[in-house]
């Protein structure tokens, strides 16, 4: 990784940047995968790079969700392993939900670079590049090919930056999908059954530590919290959220005051 000063007023963007830079080197992220961080990282510096409360709200009935399934499990794309992988590991330990690799830029090779990827931060149950294959309904992109026993027989689903057509084919199977998304806007937020606008990152920290309490609740309050949940009114909340940002920094104009005049004299 190159040396970023930590001095740097953005070093925190920096070296995520970077990360997803050296996993590209590496053959987990693809240069696609780029663009897409960079347009999820815009619509974070609207909501003002923090997890709200709608955000938090959504984590936690995701967890209690996964925490009800039958057979939960958690995939992961190249962008979402570069930027959380320990994290997504202590997520699957928090809600015995194992791991599947699944990419839209898809070869097994590229399967087998993310599987090993996570593995070596310390996934014990990685389905990849060896499971038994078949086919999403409906889905005729490499989406689409995932591991019998792993998508495609869960109950519950948590994807990260992820492609809408398969939020919704996965809902049309009558799996819950959770979908973690700074675009409110996307197919995916909009198709999925609990959308986190969040950034991956702070998301998947939130959700490990809201699994070390929910754990101790019953099934009951854990169904209670799924069925006051509603997924409209999170994403009216997001869309609020940015068009109050929005408004104020149209009255404003400067919304970062470093102190310097609003003069321009040569």
């Amino acid at each position: 990784m190159e040396d970023i000063p930590r001095s740097h007023p953005r070093y925190w963007s920096l070296v995520t940047r970077q990360k997803l830079v050296d996993a590209m080197k590496e053959g987990v992220v693809v240069p696609q995968g780029l663009i897409s961080h960079g347009r999820g990282e815009a619509f974070d510096y609207i909501l003002g790079e923090k997890s709200l409360d709608f955000a938090l709200e959504a984590e936690r009935t995701a967890v209690a969700a996964m925490l009800l399934a039958k057979r939960p499990i958690i995939s992961v794309n190249g962008n979402y392993a570069a930027l959380a992988a320990d994290d997504i590991v202590k997520l699957s330990e928090q809600l015995n939900a194992p791991i599947e690799v699944n990419v839209f830029h898809r070869t097994e090779e590229r399967v087998k670079v993310i599987e090993d990827f996570m593995k070596r931060h310390g996934a014990t149950r990685v389905y990849g590049s060896e499971c038994q294959k078949t086919h999403i309904p409906g889905l005729e992109s490499a989406r689409g090919i995932v591991c019998v026993d792993g998508i495609y027989s869960a109950d519950v689903v948590l994807v990260a930056i992820e492609d809408g057509d398969r939020t919704e084919a996965l809902r049309r199977m009558g799996k819950v999908v959770i979908a973690i998304d700074l675009n409110p806007f996307s197919r995916t937020a909009q198709a999925a059954s609990i959308t986190i606008v969040d950034e991956a990152i702070r998301a998947t920290k939130n959700m490990i530590s809201m699994a070390e309490e929910l754990k101790g609740l019953g099934k009951d309050k854990l169904r209670d919290i799924v069925s006051s949940y509603s997924n409209r009114r999170t994403l009216s909340m997001a869309f609020r959220a940015m068009l109050e940002r929005l408004e104020y920094a149209s009255s404003k104009g400067i919304i970062i005051d470093l102190g310097f005049r609003d003069e321009v004299n040569v």
